[in-house]
């Protein structure tokens, strides 16, 4: 697994295994955010593959599928809402990029642009594509 820190509580990740949900759990998580659809994984890493290996570690599952180019309100609001969930927290997808988008998009307002921008490139994610996004969303919270 390549877990890149975004903050003390959330990680993000490319696509996990049922079987490292153990050492995750081991390792401190307290909840699995599935950003990446079913249609991108086989039956053995799907949703349901996921939520049972999580469910079975103690830890909360939350399954926010994003596929490229797709993002929604919903979306956005339901990843915010998993993240002000209690305790550390692993989002992944494909290679993670989705879940840093989600993150910004759901911190945008919160902390600066700026810094969203930093910390997502210091994970090795350039987000620089969405800061119109993140600002109009910071400006609507304003």
């Amino acid at each position: 697994m390549d877990l890149r820190e975004l903050s003390p509580e959330l990680s993000v990740s490319g696509q996990i295994l049922p079987e490292d949900i153990a050492a995750l759990a081991d390792a401190g998580f307290r909840v699995i955010i599935n950003n990446r659809p079913d249609a991108e994984v086989g039956p053995d890493m799907d949703s349901h593959a996921m939520r049972a290996a999580a469910e079975a570690a103690g830890l909360d599952y939350r399954e926010i599928p994003f596929t490229p180019g797709q993002v929604t309100p919903e979306m956005v609001e339901a990843q915010a809402d998993a993240l002000a969930l209690p305790g550390r927290k692993l989002a992944y997808c494909r290679s993670g990029n989705r879940s840093t988008v989600l993150w910004a998009l759901s911190e945008a307002g919160h902390q600066p642009t700026d810094d969203l921008l930093g910390t997502a490139a210091q994970a090795g994610y350039d987000l620089s594509g969405i800061r119109p996004m993140i600002e109009s969303l910071a400006a609507s919270r304003g």
